[in-house]
């Protein structure tokens, strides 16, 4: 049985900005490049739920026995995340849910319990998926070099592109970066002791334990997908280990940033993008230890769905012109309060409703085949009552019917808000707000895509449901 990655799936947010602005904010000298920043509407969350949708694009969902969440910023300090993930990848009640946290290793922590458990026939495939939205202080490099992603990987034995081969993991304890439960920003140690002694020596120790493991050299290997928290450290691990440059995996620093638990997925996804049959990735990820994944390319690589997925994303995304605005958007500073949402949340509603709201299920009648969303009892066409079967609508490519745009309903630092009608290929036709879109680009007929955001936090909970926005990865084209 070859067990390793069936898929694997990225998302990478709408907004980005430029180092040089957020130095410009502090009269400070800028690094080079950009960083991702997730809209005021996403979270860890629906970051993830946008890279597992993505994944999981034409696969049968009662193959998927499992799906586990890794993240160090996830919303709720007691929820479950995976669960509420599972229900807005539409998965059975019956799979297997599991958090993973508190560590930037948290992403392959999970990949290698998933394997596990298909290794054990304990599940057919199991969906892991990450992602994070970590503050730095305000003035500190972590502020700059930070950046928002989800991703996820579906691992099973069946399909597999790249078989897992050989793994191993360090631990470390150290205290080099943390947060308190309290902390709004992740704290560091010095930046020499917990390079040196945390992330190039745990890294180090834990390829050269995973190539005597695998039986190989380090020249074997054709890719070495490196995590970094810098612009250069990686290149620091792979001088160490004797490793060329030009074998070492883009880290995407001056695109993305680092991405905490989602990086080394977001590194694997762009490195199978390129890849070849027979080769061997090591594929790497730190936090307080390291863990070290050797993986060999299979025949199948030629058939993973979306390779490019990552070039769509990062061509498809808009520059944020202002700091103060990058603060708004994640929280910290406070803009001036907009009109209040005139709702009553209620957990027992969003319960009773929560194929519709998480899933996006709509209604399709068995006497006329109508589909209606939201879900009605009453067929509007045939009049029958109670006849009819869920379906899941995201998956579907919509067009826009119509529309509005109002200039000053939303956020005072966010005003526009765009309301769609939106119509599938089959006639079924969708309300749902816009997001991540420019006015101008607005048109009759232009394709959309339904995305899974957060849309305020009333009653104490956290209220997710889905948008539409002109299509960035691939879905609805």
């Amino acid at each position: 049985m070859t067990t390793g990655i069936v898929r694997i799936g990225a998302y990478i947010p709408y907004y980005s900005i430029t180092r040089e602005v957020i130095a410009a904010a502090w009269d400070a000298r800028p690094s080079p490049g950009e960083r991702s920043l997730c809209n005021a509407d996403e979270d860890s969350v629906t970051m993830a739920g946008e890279a597992a949708v993505n994944l999981l694009r034409g696969v049968e969902r009662d193959t998927v026995d499992g799906l586990y969440f890794a993240s160090t910023t996830a919303p709720y300090v007691e929820k479950s995340h995976a669960t509420l993930l599972a229900k807005v990848c539409d998965l059975a009640d019956t799979v297997d849910v599991s958090d993973f946290a508190n560590c930037t290793r948290a992403a392959t922590q999970a990949v290698r319990a998933a394997f596990n458990a298909v290794e054990a026939s304990s599940a057919r495939s199991v969906l892991v998926t990450a992602a994070d939205a970590r503050n730095g202080y305000p003035k500190s490099a972590q502020e700059q070099m930070f950046g928002d992603a989800g991703a996820a990987v579906l691992i099973g034995d069946t399909d597999v592109v790249a078989e897992i081969v050989a793994s191993v993991s360090v631990n470390n304890e150290i205290t080099d970066l943390w947060r308190n439960r309290e902390d709004d920003f992740v704290r560091s140690g010095e930046g020499r002791f917990i390079k040196g002694h945390g992330y190039t020596s745990s890294l180090i120790g834990a390829v050269k334990a995973l190539v005597a493991k695998a039986g190989i050299s380090l020249d074997d290997v054709t890719t070495f997908v490196l995590p970094t928290p810098g612009l250069k450290d990686h290149l620091g691990v792979a001088k160490a280990l004797k490793v060329p440059a030009e074998k070492v995996q883009d880290p995407l620093m001056t695109l993305v940033g680092d991405c905490g638990t989602a990086q080394p997925l977001l590194l694997l996804a762009a490195a199978l993008g390129t890849a070849s049959a027979g080769d061997l990735i090591v594929w790497t990820s730190y936090g307080n230890g390291a863990d070290a994944l050797l993986l060999r390319v299979t025949d199948r690589i030629a058939d993973l769905a979306n390779r490019d997925q990552i070039g769509h994303l990062l061509a498809s995304r808009r520059q944020l012109a202002g700091y103060p605005r990058f603060l708004s958007f994640r929280g910290l500073l406070e803009a001036q309060p907009g009109e209040p949402y005139k709702i009553t949340p209620s957990t027992t509603v969003y319960w009773r409703d929560r194929n519709s709201i998480l899933a996006l299920h709509g209604g399709t009648c068995r006497k006329c085949g109508l589909t209606t969303f939201p879900i009605n009892r009453i067929c509007f066409d045939c009049h029958s009552k109670d006849e009819y079967d869920e379906v899941r609508l995201y998956d579907q490519p919509f067009s826009l019917f119509t529309y509005s745009v109002d200039q000053l309903a939303g956020r005072s630092d966010d005003p526009m808000i765009g309301q769609a009608v939106a119509e599938a290929p089959d006639g079924t036709r969708i309300y749902l707000l816009i997001t991540d879109f420019r006015s101008e680009d607005i048109a009759i007929g232009m394709p959309l895509e339904a995305t899974f955001r957060k849309m305020h936090e009333l009653g104490d909970f956290k209220n997710y449901y889905w948008k539409l926005r002109p299509v960035r990865t691939g879905r609805g084209a």
